[in-house]
């Protein structure tokens, strides 16, 4: 959104502009000469990695802000995930059975989307890491319900594209994992944790410290399948151990269906 208040000045996209049509000498194509802002070459610099780190905070920020979203729920969950109908193409026979988390991730981000259209799509919108499997669920949900939805996608050796489902508008890019994690979190009004692998190992871990050591308040933190959940994870040896302590079982639930998690969300006290 434009400030009027500068509106006296001459605005920095029409300077770029300009400098583009300068004469062609030594000294204009030299990179000395080109404006800071519009050098990508300076702006990669070990040096400049503080304002990067910036600007990946506020694009997204200034984004969802002049969209109007001011809660979010955010879905966690495996890229490796199927859908139900290529389950016969999973890698392995336990992703194949996973594949019923597609379908849940799905219902209930089509379920939480029709609760935020009630709001004008301003509240409980659906965020995802953008990508395939349990993120392409949630996002699909959200499009079946006519609603937006978030795609927080990240660069990585292997690109991922986004998922056609994300809401052209609200999807992101990011170069730093930390500033992504943040983005996840600022607006989330419920934390959604499908089967997944290290990434969405990684996301759990870290929302439930910053809600262990109240950094962040506490809000529904739902994790989908407590087989596989209590399989790879042995949660009453670390109380147990007194690594972590007894109510720290509590900060989260395990679910099955999308309808429970939406009770649960529902029933939840606002604040």
């Amino acid at each position: 959104m434009k400030d009027d208040r500068l509106s006296q000045f001459r605005d920095a996209g029409s300077d770029r502009s300009t400098a583009e049509q300068v004469p062609d000498t030594p000294q204009t194509r030299a990179p000395a000469y080109r404006l800071a802002f519009a050098d990508p070459d300076f702006m990669c610099r070990d040096e400049l990695r503080p304002v990067r780190l910036q600007l990946e905070l506020l694009k997204p920020e200034m984004a969802l802000n002049e969209h109007g979203i001011q809660s979010t729920v955010v879905l966690f969950g495996g890229a490796r995930i199927p859908e139900p109908s290529q389950k016969d193409t999973a890698r392995t026979k336990t992703l194949g059975d996973l594949s019923c988390y597609y379908d849940e991730a799905r219902k209930f981000a089509r379920l939480m989307t029709e609760k935020s259209l009630t709001s004008d799509g301003r509240e409980y919108v659906i965020a995802t890491g953008g990508g395939p499997g349990v993120m392409e669920a949630g996002n699909r949900g959200a499009a079946d319900a006519g609603g937006a939805s978030i795609g927080l996608n990240i660069v990585l050796p292997h690109e991922q594209a986004p998922n056609e489902y994300v809401t052209p508008g609200l999807c992101f890019n990011f170069h730093y994992f930390a500033i992504r994690k943040m983005h996840f979190l600022m607006r989330a009004r419920a934390i959604c944790v499908f089967p997944g692998g290290f990434g969405t190992l990684d996301e759990m871990f870290e929302a439930l410290t910053l809600i262990q050591t109240d950094r962040m308040k506490r809000v529904p933190f739902l994790l989908f399948g407590a087989a596989f959940w209590q399989r790879i994870i042995n949660w009453e040896a670390l109380s147990e151990a007194g690594t972590i302590s007894a109510e720290d079982l509590d900060l989260f639930q395990f679910v099955e269906t999308a309808d429970e998690a939406m009770q649960i969300i529902n029933d939840w006290p606002q604040s």
